[in-house]
């Protein structure tokens, strides 16, 4: 087992389900001390808590798209842990809003949620935690977008907006913070074999779907988590700034 992270502190939303529970659990097998955020789901939360073995791990119950709650609870891990030496930036909604077919309260409020949630979230979580971060001597910020902010989601468009928000966000904290030794990074995974995804993968459209990849599957969550900690390691600084595409080559940028 390696020891990358260890009295190290990472914080991961959306860390109950999905992407966010592999990161968890790649971080704590490295020696992490690691916060769980999660909304509502206490349950799934306390599974993933379970699943990180022993250690000072916890869970924080917070809606990040309210920003006096993203604040609280960067607060609440430094508080009680001292120190936030990585944060992943994981939870994110995905809501169907086709623009031709979607009422116009129902477009203004998916927007508006799904902007709250995928990429004001994130930017206040880095403005709550990049001070603590300068003070300890540095850090690493990990965001999780999608090939979606490249491809395009023709019936999800707020969700590949955000998406491509965070890309821009990430660039550019790399260039504000680098200097503070602060990297900040962004994986773009495609279909990952996750909860969210399943409607889909498990749908009349899931064959197509994976026949988008050579691999002819979806990324499990395992795969996207070890490039995500592998961003956040010691040694992979000079990364910052950069946007890595986890998707099985179902989608190619130039």
């Amino acid at each position: 087992m390696s020891a990358d992270f260890k009295g190290k502190v990472a914080l991961v939303t959306g860390g109950s389900r999905g992407i966010g529970r592999a990161v968890a659990e790649e971080f704590a097998a490295r020696g992490a001390t690691v916060v769980v955020q999660f909304r509502a789901d206490r349950g799934a939360a306390d599974a993933t808590l379970a699943a990180l073995g022993p250690g000072r791990h916890r869970t924080a119950q917070a809606d990040v798209a309210d920003p006096e709650q993203a604040r609280w609870l960067v607060e609440r891990v430094v508080g009680e842990l001292g120190r936030i030496d990585v944060l992943v930036n994981n939870a994110g909604i995905y809501e169907e809003h086709p623009v031709l077919t979607t009422g116009y309260e129902d477009w203004r409020r998916i927007w508006r949620r799904t902007l709250e949630a995928n990429l004001l979230g994130p930017a206040n979580l880095i403005h709550a935690a990049a001070p603590h971060m300068v003070a300890a001597g540095g850090g690493r910020i990990v965001n999780v977008s999608s090939r979606g902010a490249f491809r395009g989601e023709p019936d999800h468009p707020a969700y590949g907006a955000s998406k491509a928000g965070l890309n821009s966000l990430g660039q550019s904290m790399a260039k504000a913070l680098g200097p503070h030794g602060i990297y900040v990074t962004t994986v773009a995974p495609g279909f990952v074999d996750t909860d969210m995804a399943a409607p889909f993968l498990d749908g009349p459209g899931g064959d197509a779907i994976r026949a988008q990849s050579p691999l002819n599957r979806a990324a499990t969550p395992q795969e996207v988590a070890r490039v995500v900690v592998f961003l956040a390691t010691p040694g992979a600084e000079s990364t910052t700034g950069a946007v890595v595409d986890v998707n099985g080559a179902s989608y190619l940028r130039t």
